[in-house]
């Protein structure tokens, strides 16, 4: 994920006045999640959707190239059953600037509208007033404080965080086979997403008592993770891996690692990114990287939508696919994640 939601403001994920009051009733709810696999409309719907000549927007976050595969995703989905786009906006990681872009698509009167949201709690006024224009608003990853799933939204698309987290620790086991040091570095804010899966991780730790977690750092902003990393390995020289919550702040550990001369110690994260792909293809720092399907994503939201015009609910929770990124399927995972073409630069690491 993406630079996204992670440089914007924390703190985000306190409560659903559902009763979910705290993270742990937000993780406890996963156990109930449904699966993208089982968003499906049937014949009839279709049929329905397609004669309500329904309109759509689309209000992001940010821009990155998991932003634009989860936008394809549902902008192709949206297409496919005759749902016209009036609008994408792009937040530039700004929650003034998200709320204005909630009021501007307000007055399209859309009939549906996919989001993730930056700052719920700022932003919660902004699309209380567009649901109550009869709106139906799917999020993504981010719920909104007060409100109620099933009422003021129809669903969260989001990735597997647990099980992501869970397969981070079998990584990192396979590679130590059983025996070494760990270093984690966490993101050490009230984030929802992340915090699932640095805490999945660990708990999966506890699994392989031959290794060592011998330090834990964590970060709030992703230009620290440097700095953190060469502290580390300086206090520490004898870590054989490091963890990183996620691919862009791993990006400052593997330059801090090659810098400093720690060739030999390798980093485990989430999501792709071009330099890091690059550096795992070159053999180097980067061992590998769990990462989910934004496109896959984008459709998913779009489907809990039109269900949601059609009266038919979606679990609070769906979640998405995610696969293993090694040096040995570099291309493929590019592919399932934002079905589009790998870049060139590591095509030509890669050999192809």
């Amino acid at each position: 994920m993406k630079r996204l939601l992670l440089t914007a403001i924390c703190g985000l994920f306190l409560c659903l006045s559902t009763g979910l009051l705290a993270q742990d009733g937000l993780v406890a709810q996963l156990d109930k999640a449904g699966l993208a696999s089982q968003i499906q409309l049937n014949k009839s719907q279709v049929e329905q959707i397609k004669k309500k000549n329904l309109t759509a927007a689309l209000a992001w976050h940010g821009a990155s190239p998991w932003v634009s595969a989860v936008n394809r995703g549902a902008t192709e989905t949206f297409n496919q059953y005759g749902v016209k786009v009036l609008v994408t906006t792009d937040a530039q990681y700004d929650p003034v600037k998200q709320v204005a872009d909630i009021e501007n698509i307000q007055a399209l009167k859309p009939d549906l509208l996919l989001s993730l949201v930056i700052d719920g709690v700022s932003a919660r006024e902004a699309y209380r007033a567009i649901v109550d224009a009869q709106t139906k608003l799917v999020l993504l990853s981010n719920p909104i404080p007060g409100f109620v799933h099933g009422r003021d939204f129809a669903g969260i698309v989001t990735d597997d965080m647990r099980g992501m987290g869970q397969t981070a620790a079998k990584q990192a086991n396979a590679y130590l086979q059983g025996k070494g040091k760990i270093g984690m570095i966490y993101h050490d804010a009230n984030y929802f997403i992340t915090n699932t899966r640095d805490q999945a991780f660990l708990k999966a730790m506890s699994a392989f008592p031959g290794i060592e977690m011998t330090v834990k750092r964590g970060f709030v902003k992703e230009h620290d993770t440097s700095a953190i990393a060469s502290a580390m390995m300086l206090r520490n020289p004898d870590l054989d891996l490091l963890y990183v919550s996620w691919d862009t702040a791993a990006e400052g550990v593997v330059e801090a690692l090659r810098s400093d001369g720690h060739n030999s110690v390798k980093v485990i994260s989430h999501d792709l990114g071009v330099n890091n792909l690059l550096d795992m293809a070159q053999q180097g720092n980067m061992l590998a990287s769990v990462a989910d399907r934004p496109f896959e994503i984008g459709v998913t939201m779009a489907k809990v939508a039109l269900l949601a015009e059609v009266g038919e609910s979606s679990p609070l929770f769906t979640l998405v696919p995610f696969d293993v990124v090694t040096k040995e399927n570099i291309a493929n995972s590019w592919q399932q994640a934002y079905r589009s073409q790998l870049p060139r630069i590591v095509q030509l690491a890669i050999g192809e």
